[in-house]
């Protein structure tokens, strides 16, 4: 059965807004548990800008489904995963002008540092993720550099979905989930677990619930989003019956 991993970081966004106590992410993660999430994934950035490192603590004490932490592949962040033991850490891409992460990460061209940082996680016991785009070059260096999971960056497909009348049998829909799709295909063919994110909201995920092999699926801003008007405990069971209904086994 698919799985979903809900982001909590937009909790954060606005309890960071106003530079006060509330909205809780942690309250935000029990809400998300009992609405029926799998696990609770939250990007601790280097510039701090949502989740701080207390709620990162908090967390991982205080949640009963599996953490997933979202973060660089730099020296303090390998170092604070490592003092944490999220049950899984995904390396992302990041950049401090970016409004969030825009692509996936390029394997391909810093693969012996990223094989160093993917080391050093399993070193300590932590189920390593990256975040890329579908794209087999980049599959295969995971593969290379030791990953266990690959999240297929979905924001092409939904970003084309949207733009061209959330018609998922439109040429460039079909042509975005076969790319997903040959990637997961990859992804499961070199060992790896294939999950995917980005962009996914109520309108567009059930294509992507319904590839063969897709674990897992992380969203957040959609839910988050949702939850204003219906609750994030409904939010949350809302999209995780739109993934079953998508056909997923």
């Amino acid at each position: 059965m698919i799985e979903l991993g809900v982001n909590i970081d937009h909790v954060a966004t606005l309890r960071q807004a106003r530079a006060t106590y509330e909205p809780d992410p942690i309250w935000a993660a029990v809400e998300a548990h009992l609405g029926g999430a799998d696990g609770i994934t939250v990007h601790l950035r280097e510039d701090r800008r949502h989740i701080q490192d207390e709620d990162v603590r908090r967390l991982r004490d205080l949640t009963q489904i599996k953490l997933n932490l979202e973060m660089a592949a730099t020296a303090e962040m390998v170092g604070i995963a490592i003092g944490l033991r999220p049950e899984m850490a995904m390396l992302v891409p990041e950049g401090r002008q970016e409004v969030t992460t825009e692509g996936g990460l390029d394997i391909v061209a810093q693969e012996a540092a990223l094989r160093e940082v993917i080391t050093q996680l399993s070193a300590a016991g932590i189920l390593t993720s990256v975040f890329i785009d579908a794209d087999l070059a980049q599959v295969e260096a995971a593969a290379r550099i030791g990953a266990r999971v690959c999240e297929i960056h979905t924001g092409p497909y939904a970003h084309a979905f949207r733009a061209l009348g959330r018609d998922s049998e439109s040429p460039a829909v079909v042509a975005e989930l076969e790319r997903i799709r040959a990637a997961g295909n990859a992804i499961g063919e070199l060992g790896m677990r294939f999950n995917a994110g980005h962009a996914l909201n109520y309108f567009n995920v059930q294509p992507v619930a319904a590839i063969a092999g897709v674990r897992e699926l992380h969203i957040g801003h959609a839910i988050v989003s949702r939850a204003l008007f219906v609750g994030l405990r409904e939010a949350v069971r809302e999209m995780k019956r739109l993934m079953r209904e998508g056909g997923v086994r």
